[in-house]
């Protein structure tokens, strides 16, 4: 039969658009065109799929080939192709049966010599290949991840010649085995925030945040461990459910991510560095990628020496911070991915670091000073919850030492129910409640209302600001096992704002109203 179609799949994103790949011999002079919008990498591949037939001991057509990649407005880039243009190419040749590819979808690139290897992204194509009702064909280090696809059964074949034979029932592949995930490490087994001495009001304030999900500001001089509290906020968290690691598996995935059995269910921790771009943090590309903030999905986005991030880095991160998504568009494509990340945030307080503490070591001028916070915008300050300075603590030494102070994994165990409280009461975090859902779950007494319209008027906040008071004083009731907020939670989120705190006193002060 002169005429072929196998199946593979486009990434689009975290979707994976099935792509139909014809193959049409007719009489004429050798040629090979290619059709249906292919980029550089997929126009390349007709010189390895050419030396990959040739080399695997199959006849290279000696006649005019047309090769149509439907459907033709989809965008073809990277070399995931491959095998299935070379298995419609020896299918349309009558080397191979065709109704044999009717069963099965493609995703792998050819070497030269025939060989199998991995692609890109293959996750959403195994799933999408399942929702199909086909087998899934892909190179041996791909198995892993398209394991992870539950009744999908996944061929791996080292080259083209096992492939062909597997197709021709001349020596069949054995399905590869899916792996048990159940028995997969479940805990963070990481730094531990009992090697953190003294700063008992940092570590609340983290075990506040991590209750409820909300972001945070650290504000100290050089040395009194604002990356060290940060870095170990992930083992008070609780380990993700399937569904959030299934989930964050297919965004690794798609950005190339290498993906571990042993990492199953713990919580990502990424922490770019402050020269990323603002297509590095949110993601971007031709054939748009996850950024930091994606791959930060259901984990910790850990952004230090925060001012010294472009401007036009950080304000980007204001919509995903509110809706948990990010939109990426591009004149080919528009895709969305999920990020859903907890902002995790350090900075010094001045150029010099040393701004109010009290060795007097400080030598930057309230202009200085100004210029250095005004790099940070007031929308995005409004948006992280917690605020909290973490100053030097001459007595640290007389600090608990490690063994005697508590654990990550106590402190983890009250951070799992209380997010457990929260999930009972309104099915998410509380950092996603909106304001209609805190009238509802937010009932304060006479005396907590006055307290907070107190607070509104004297410190000048905003609506979000209010509402973030309210969400962070339902974190605190959470941890403490109750089912109402009251003043002194209202007191303690309050405290937990100190920004918001410091830019009221010195508009007052700036207004006369302080001797």
């Amino acid at each position: 039969m002169s005429l072929a179609v196998a199946y593979t799949r486009a990434q689009l994103g975290l979707r994976a658009p099935l792509v139909i790949v014809e193959t049409h011999l007719t009489p004429g002079l050798p040629s090979l065109g290619m059709v249906g919008l292919p980029e550089t990498a997929v126009r390349e591949s007709k010189e390895r799929v050419r030396s990959a037939i040739l080399n695997a001991g199959f006849e290279f057509p000696q006649r005019r080939m047309t090769i149509n990649l439907a459907p033709g407005d989809i965008p073809k880039g990277g070399t995931r192709y491959d095998l299935a243009i070379a298995l419609s190419i020896l299918a349309a040749s009558g080397q191979i049966p065709t109704e044999s590819l009717d069963h099965y979808e493609c995703s792998a690139e050819l070497a030269l010599t025939g060989e199998l290897r991995a692609v890109r992204g293959l996750l959403p194509a195994a799933i999408a290949a399942r929702d199909a009702t086909r087998n899934l064909l892909c190179a041996p280090e791909d198995v892993a991840e398209a394991a992870l696809c539950a009744n999908l059964l996944v061929y791996a074949a080292r080259d083209l010649r096992e492939v062909c034979a597997h197709l021709d029932h001349t020596r069949l592949l054995a399905p590869a085995p899916h792996e048990n995930l159940g028995a997969a490490l479940k805990s963070y087994e990481g730094a531990d925030l009992q090697e953190v001495r003294g700063q008992v009001h940092a570590k609340r304030g983290l075990e506040i945040a991590a209750a409820g999900g909300h972001n945070v500001l650290l504000i100290g001089p050089p040395g009194t461990g604002k990356t060290m509290l940060a870095t170990r906020m992930p083992g008070i968290l609780p380990p993700l459910t399937e569904a959030e690691a299934f989930e964050l598996a297919v965004i690794r995935s798609v950005a190339g991510q290498s993906w571990s059995a042993a990492s199953w269910r713990l919580r990502p921790f990424r922490a770019p560095h402050h020269t990323a771009s603002a297509a590095a943090i949110v993601g971007g590309g031709t054939l748009p990628k996850p950024g930091e903030i994606s791959l930060a999905h259901h984990g910790i986005l850990f952004l230090d020496e925060l001012p010294e991030f472009d401007r036009r880095v950080l304000e980007v991160l204001r919509e995903p911070l509110e809706s948990g998504r990010v939109a990426i568009a591009r004149a080919a494509s528009h895709v969305e991915f999920p990020a859903e990340f907890q902002l995790i945030a350090a900075m010094n307080p001045c150029p010099c670091g040393y701004a109010g503490d009290p060795s007097g070591r400080c030598t930057c001028s309230p202009e200085r000073i100004a210029r250095y916070r005004g790099r940070l915008s007031g929308p995005l300050i409004d948006r992280i919850d917690i605020q909290l300075e973490v100053a030097r603590e001459a007595d640290w030494l007389s600090a608990p030492t490690a063994a005697q102070a508590e654990a990550s994994s106590i402190i983890r165990d009250r951070v799992a129910t209380a997010r457990a409280c929260a999930m009972a009461r309104q099915g998410r975090l509380n950092r996603e409640l909106s304001a209609r859902d805190l009238r509802e779950f937010v009932v304060l007494d006479s005396a907590s209302e006055r307290f907070l319209k107190s607070a509104f008027h004297r410190f000048n906040l905003s609506a979000r600001t209010y509402h973030r008071l309210l969400k962070l004083a339902l974190s605190i009731a959470d941890l403490e096992g109750r089912a109402t907020v009251n003043q002194n939670d209202l007191a303690e989120a309050l405290m937990l704002r100190r920004l918001d705190l410091r830019a009221a006193e010195e508009s007052r002060r700036r207004a006369g109203l302080y001797q």
